[in-house]
């Protein structure tokens, strides 16, 4: 059986192998395994002498720095909690975090107004001490503590926080590591924020092996071919949306990243045109669609594209699918009345699953009890135990023993009647010559129905053709009333497609 390991464990481990080797490059900076170490213990000493002990709870206020990834790694050091931070959120919200994620301490890189506004101490992130730095107490990790907290929105309107067990962690790397062949001479991607959970993909699949984090500044990420022939990139992972924003910059040239081995995709649904644009410019690597909520730790499923085109799985909605689930994970589909089905939510409990919110009132209603034969929900009135079911919130259907997104359950909406997944009506759209890429939104109508309206990008995307295109291929209570031509679908912080945004824009057109 494979022991648990801490996140500071798998990056010590690397560091005794591997110390002279590189292991993170961000700009002009190039450290190696020893001397990223060094700088966290710097990092380390300087938070036990501020909080003049180990703190429990430690916030990170920083983006994608040399800096920021050496505090995430101090605090892993000290066996604290890390709650990373957004710089760009705005201030209430980074407030309304520290408060409910009862920080001791924060770390802040530059001056920020969240910053000047936190209401605990914080401790400035710099090159060199600017404090007194205390001896690092001995390591005293545990397997079963609480490695990170991500805060995502909550229905009530207050953020909602999901704490990730270190063991939830390590059987996530003790998959993914071996599965993309990470050592040294990868070099591996880090696209996403510190506040999106598969940013720890990034830095513990490559500091857990050996390999190289490469951090792409954000121009980067208009160009993600030139970044990745630039520096001869082994590993890349991103949202599906990266590939959308090169191909409308035509900067997704066939061949242009003849380096890479490995390109992996999760976040947002991944669609067949863009895995086949993405493709092309690689040839040489093998193209992954991963899924996976926060609380299931990274990612959950995977689904490998076979190497030869013609032999891809074409699901209605134009995506790629989801596949199966890791090793040490148990999934079921549950339909509305929580029976086992092909075609419904997605439940899932094993080795990732968190172990429950920060806050257990938002418990409820979120895990369900199932015995083989039918599911009730947990009324979250007991503790959060191994044999619940995570609902994930997503409606899956199986398709030739593959899982295939069908996209979030409120996503499913009716018209006249009938049951209309947006997704097909999506895929339809992007069918068309000269789509780029397309959302479907449904808006309460006078008549009490819902009113589909779709947005599209693309060099061409004419409305009355398109909408004349859907009617040859669709029932009509599927044809959007009207199509809005977008230079480009808006992103969230995370890079997905923002659809609460343009569902608010489109709406406002008809207040």
């Amino acid at each position: 059986m494979i022991m648990s390991r801490t996140l500071y464990e798998w990056f010590a481990a690397a560091v005794d192998r591997h110390g002279g080797e590189p292991a993170l490059e961000a700009g002009t900076d190039r450290l190696t395994y020893r001397q990223l170490s060094d700088l966290a213990d710097r990092v380390a000493g300087e938070l036990v002498a501020a909080h003049g002990a180990v703190p429990r709870r430690v916030g990170l206020l920083a983006e994608r720095s040399v800096l920021a990834y050496a505090g995430y790694l101090a605090v892993q050091r000290l066996g604290s909690t890390v709650v990373p931070l957004n710089p760009s959120f705005p201030a209430a919200r980074t407030t309304a975090v520290a408060f409910a994620g009862e920080l001791d301490i924060v770390l802040v890189e530059g001056d920020t107004d969240a910053a000047a506004a936190l209401p605990v101490p914080a401790l400035p992130l710099t090159r060199e001490a600017t404090a007194p730095v205390a001896p690092l107490p001995a390591y005293a990790g545990d397997a079963d503590a609480i490695a990170y907290i991500l805060f995502t929105s909550g229905s009530t309107g207050a953020p909602k926080g999901v704490p990730i067990r270190h063991r939830n962690v390590s059987a996530y790397l003790d998959h993914i590591v071996p599965r993309y062949a990470m050592g040294p001479g990868s070099r591996a991607s880090q696209t996403f924020d510190l506040t999106f959970d598969l940013s720890v993909f990034d830095m513990f699949a490559s500091w857990g092996s050996g390999a190289t984090l490469v951090v792409p500044g954000r121009d980067d990420l208009m160009a993600p071919a030139r970044f990745v022939a630039a520096k001869e990139l082994t590993h890349w992972f991103s949202v599906p949306s990266v590939v959308s924003v090169a191909r409308r910059l035509r900067s997704l040239a066939p061949g242009s990243m003849p380096t890479l081995r490995w390109s992996l995709f999760c976040g947002e649904p991944l669609t067949l045109q863009q895995a086949e644009a993405w493709r092309a410019a690689a040839p040489g690597s093998r193209v992954e669609n991963l899924y996976g909520p926060t609380e299931l730790t990274i990612s959950c499923t995977e689904y490998r594209l076979p190497a030869d085109p013609a032999d891809w799985p074409r699901p209605a909605n134009g995506t790629v699918p989801i596949g199966t689930p890791y090793p040490g994970l148990e999934h079921v589909v549950l339909d509305p009345e929580g029976l086992p089905s092909e075609d419904g939510e997605l439940c899932v409990r094993g080795a990732q699953r968190f172990p429950g919110y920060l806050d257990p009132a938002n418990d409820a209603g979120r895990f369900v009890v199932y015995d083989g034969v039918r599911a009730q929900a947990f009324d979250g009135s007991g503790p959060v135990t191994d044999d619940l079911w995570y609902r994930t919130g997503d409606r899956v259907t199986r398709q030739h023993g593959q899982l295939v997104h069908l996209g979030r359950l409120d996503q499913q909406v009716k018209v006249r009647g009938y049951r209309v997944e947006l997704g097909e009506i999506e895929a339809a759209l992007r069918d068309q010559p000269g789509v780029r890429d397309a959302l479907v939104v449904a808006l309460p109508g006078a008549d009490g129905e819902s009113d589909l309206e779709a947005v599209c990008t693309g060099a061409d995307p004419a409305p009355e053709r398109l909408l004349a295109a859907l009617r040859l291929r669709l029932p009509s209570y599927m044809v959007p009333r009207g199509v809005t031509v977008y230079d480009e679908l808006p992103l969230n912080t995370n890079g997905k497609v923002d659809r609460k945004t343009v569902t608010a824009e489109i709406a406002a057109q008809y207040a």
